[in-house]
């Protein structure tokens, strides 16, 4: 066992004292955490933020996975769209974004006498562009995995040792991600993004964005997946043009975490 994951169970074994509100993506960072909160005998309540802008297909596999951990989960809708700052789409979105939804899990967990909430952020975070980090500070959501140090790579293996199911999930973050800063977010738009990368994830197409710098649409997928995603092109082309969008691109450098946050600073948001 390393020492980052010896640092991690004793730190989920002190959390696990009292109970836990755990903010659940069903991605590999917070499904970790369930796990070892689980296997600690924590009094374990997951919380899945139900907002307009996380992608839909996410629900299901976040069930799936709770039920992995002997757990059932919470779904508390939050309206992020009351937060004008957000739809603005300004740079600090992510910021008045997090803030939103963690006061509303807050209040959640206070009406029900649980004073620790803990979310998902791993070291890697730490160095990229990520506005929402200094909103959860400020309200002291305690984030272990960033505290004991764990990178994603670290994190993904440690979750295959213990066979849990989205040890190698892609990342899936919010579907503001897609649009540049300063263009609205169109709810709309936003949907018509989310159809297309379902149905491109339907071809086999396993790490896949759409990013849209009007009217164009740039497709990144991982640089293993560029052959079929370039086979099935005449197939893309067709439904992406269904979906209303008419000047279809692949990005020649493929996915990347980030790639609307070049130039801030050399970090980047995912």
């Amino acid at each position: 066992m390393s020492g980052k994951t010896k640092a991690l169970k004793e730190r989920i074994r002190e959390l696990a004292s009292s109970d836990v509100c755990l903010a659940f993506s069903g991605g590999v960072d917070s499904g970790l955490l369930m796990k070892l909160f689980a296997e600690a005998g924590a009094k374990l309540h997951a919380v899945m933020l139900d907002t307009r802008l996380h992608p839909r297909a996410d629900i299901e596999g976040a069930r799936r996975l709770a039920a992995e951990c002997g757990l059932n989960l919470t779904l508390l809708k939050v309206d992020e769209s009351e937060e004008p700052f957000v739809y603005q789409n300004t740079p600090e979105r992510c910021y008045y974004c997090k803030k939103r939804m963690f006061l509303e899990l807050k209040s959640w967990a206070a009406e029900r006498g649980i004073s620790q909430v803990v979310e998902g952020t791993n070291a890697d975070d730490l160095s990229a562009y990520r506005p929402g980090i200094r909103a959860l500070k400020e309200l002291q959501v305690i984030s272990p995995l960033a505290e004991c140090g764990l990178t994603k790579a670290e994190i993904r293996r440690l979750a295959a040792e213990m066979g849990l199911s989205a040890a190698e999930k892609p990342s899936a973050p919010c579907l503001a991600t897609r649009l540049p800063y300063g263009t609205p977010l169109d709810p709309e738009l936003l949907g018509r993004l989310e159809m297309g990368e379902e149905w491109l994830r339907n071809r086999g197409l396993r790490q896949v964005r759409m990013r849209f710098h009007e009217p164009i649409i740039r497709i990144e997928v991982g640089a293993e997946e560029m052959e079929r995603l370039f086979v099935l092109r005449k197939e893309v082309t067709e439904e992406l043009k269904r979906l209303g969008f008419f000047y279809i691109t692949m990005d020649l450098e493929g996915f990347r975490s980030g790639s609307m946050d070049i130039g801030r600073d050399g970090m980047k948001e995912e």
